[in-house]
């Protein structure tokens, strides 16, 4: 005797990502990268956002904990970016603020 009222499933529900893919879509669209975009654009776009947060935020907590740490600190992010091989061609040459400077020791073939 009334209308029944059911959950609302959201697309990132769907996909089973964290990351919103209606607000990717709003962003999208508002941004005109293209005249049309797919239904499936935001959903693999929001994955791909996920899984590189993911890197970037699972290795510096890695660093932390070996430097018994709870926090991520800038100087982290940069230890992190610079092992990995896949962090550091993608932020290779971006500068953090705090990070810090890496210690390069460059191989002499003189001696």
């Amino acid at each position: 005797t009334g209308k029944r009222s059911q959950a609302k499933i959201t697309r990132s529900f769907r996909a089973g990502l964290q990351f919103s893919v209606s607000r990717i879509d709003r962003l999208l669209r508002k941004g005109q990268f293209a005249d049309r975009i797919g239904a499936g654009a935001p959903v693999y776009m929001a994955a791909v956002l996920q899984e590189v947060t993911r890197e970037i935020v699972d290795i510096p907590g890695e660093v932390a904990a070996r430097s018994k740490k709870r926090r991520i600190s800038p100087r982290h992010l940069q230890l992190a970016i610079h092992s990995d091989s896949e962090l550091k061609k993608l932020l290779g040459g971006v500068t953090i603020s705090q990070g810090g400077v890496l210690h390069f020791n460059q191989p002499s073939d003189k001696w």
